[in-house]
């Protein structure tokens, strides 16, 4: 009799246990409840695709004539009297890039040619993202250029800033655009 009763207890444990399982499994979404999910109506995702500014409805630029005018002026820094090239990176990246070796040895020949002493390497990036973001990425991206060039011993004071997005160098809304403003930009100090 007690046999009989332990194999009943065992048996109803395991029944038990399988039912709970099934059932676990079932509310959870994951076995048997797929035909309930098949026979839900489903809304199809939008397809992705890259917008141009004229299919946007956007303008292509995102900031005022004005605006654009006074931070040309503040971002030319140094481009009348350096001809140094930037910097350019790739998307959410602070590596130098195997393109961007010739403009660093190309920079630090005409910095050491023209006796340069100090310089300021501003770091930049896109509109994506936050700008708090692109503020630390754009200071990774001016202290991985000034290690670089401290790698040349050019005796050369540098220092570093970060604009991150809130002083393009372009500003049009496109990916041309995007591209230069992910860039370390030299200005010479004197």
């Amino acid at each position: 009799m007690q046999t009989s009763l332990r194999l009943n207890a065992l048996g109803l444990l395991v029944v038990l246990a399988a039912a709970g399982v099934f059932g676990c499994a079932t509310k959870s979404g994951s076995g048997g409840g797929q035909e309930r999910i098949a026979s839900e109506e489903r809304i199809a995702d939008p397809a992705i695709r890259d917008l141009t500014p004229q299919d946007s409805g956007m303008p292509a630029s995102r900031t005022s004539p004005g605006m654009r005018a006074e931070l040309a002026a503040r971002n030319a820094t140094g481009e009348v009297r350096n001809i140094l090239m930037d910097v350019l990176f790739d998307f959410d990246q602070a590596t130098l890039r195997t393109d961007a070796l010739p403009v660093l040895e190309a920079n630090a020949r005409r910095l050491k040619e023209d006796g340069t002493q100090r310089i300021l390497l501003e770091g930049r990036g896109d509109e994506m993202g936050t700008s708090a973001y692109n503020l630390v990425l754009g200071e990774r991206r001016a202290k991985a250029v000034r290690s670089y060039l401290k790698q040349l011993s050019l005796g050369i004071d540098m220092r570093t800033t970060s604009y991150g997005k809130d002083r393009p160098l372009c500003f049009e809304h496109q990916k041309e655009c995007w591209q230069k403003n992910r860039s370390v930009h030299f200005v010479v100090k004197e």
